[in-house]
């Protein structure tokens, strides 16, 4: 039985065995074919650049895993190839090879982001096991870059972009323990699109997908880089606002709101009033609910309000007829 662990075992052995391409980098052709037989025999395809400039042409054109190069050449240096290097849109590995009397200028290719370096006069052993070291951290970078690109990916919701329900969960667990522990406060925003039913029914639902992708925008663009925007799930919506006690929630949801009421929606007019708007509601911790159940419960419940008093308005848990 093939299993997805299988799968993904057989795609990493793949990932091993493709041949590594290494451009070499000097302007003694006696040390660059010295070290295109040595890392030849390692099974690397190899690729020779006579100077800086040749080298830096060849990585426009072609893709290498690792470039080793000479510190130490005529007209663009060893420096010069890193920095074009580090310049380029995919990731390389880059080993310099230096004589004892350069170090300085070895470490100061480290810092410019050269992986590691070569000491000349050369020991073959550590030639071989430095380029496999190189190839090695590039292999188990691409893959943590990869894992936090699929972490990320599981968070959001894939049509607007905006964190989705499981995650949203997540979020507010330590928001109210962090405000909870540490005495502070967290409101919470429940937002919902006002007869987007109608809406849908009227435009289709691929109409009614741009306009959950255009409130998230605005959403997005209406809230501060601390706050947690993520959709609840159908035309609702939800904000997670860190450090904001009720009047200033209030004051935050009212701004949202008049930012939807005053925006521009394709086919709105087919709409009550002929414009998209938005119901919110309000419910702070801990001053409107011990826990994050009730939290939502009653941030919900104000959204249940504002829809009843009419929509297009905001309503904060606590306040008069709003339980």
């Amino acid at each position: 039985m093939i299993t997805p662990d299988h799968i993904q075992h057989e795609s990493e052995e793949t990932e091993e065995r493709q041949v590594a391409r290494l451009l070499i980098v000097d302007d003694e052709e006696i040390m660059r074919e010295f070290l295109k037989e040595v890392l030849g025999e390692e099974g690397y395809s190899i690729d020779l650049a006579c100077s800086g400039r040749e080298a830096v042409d060849k990585m426009q054109v072609d893709q290498y895993d690792v470039i080793i190069t000479d510190i130490v050449m005529p007209e663009l240096d060893g420096l010069g190839v890193v920095a074009a290097a580090k310049r380029l849109p995919y990731e390389v590995a880059v080993v310099v090879m230096t004589g004892y009397a350069s170090m300085e200028t070895a470490v100061e290719s480290m810092k410019l982001g050269a992986s590691d370096y070569i000491t000349k006069p050369f020991n073959i052993d550590q030639i071989r096991i430095i380029v496999s070291n190189a190839l090695e951290a590039r292999v188990l970078r691409k893959r943590a870059a990869e894992g936090e690109f699929y972490k990320e990916l599981s968070r959001k919701d894939g049509l607007t972009e905006l964190y989705n329900h499981r995650f949203f969960h997540q979020l507010l667990d330590t928001e109210v323990s962090r405000a909870e522990r540490y005495g502070r406060v967290v409101s919470l925003l429940m937002i919902d699109i006002d007869d987007f039913k109608r809406y849908n029914d009227t435009h289709g639902h691929p109409a009614g997908d741009l306009i959950l992708r255009r409130l998230a925008r605005l959403l997005k663009r209406s809230s501060r880089n601390c706050d947690f925007v993520a959709r609840y799930g159908g035309e609702e919506f939800a904000v997670i606002v860190p450090e904001v006690k009720p009047d200033s929630a209030r004051r935050m949801a009212e701004r949202v709101r008049n930012l939807i009421d005053e925006s521009d929606f394709e086919g709105e007019e087919a709409l009550p009033g002929g414009r998209l708007t938005i119901s919110v509601g309000v419910a702070t911790f801990p001053a409107q609910a011990e826990s994050k159940r009730e939290l939502l419960e009653h941030a919900d419940q104000a959204l249940y309000q504002a829809k009843a008093a009419g929509k297009n308005r905001v309503a904060v848990y606590g306040e008069e007829g709003v339980h």
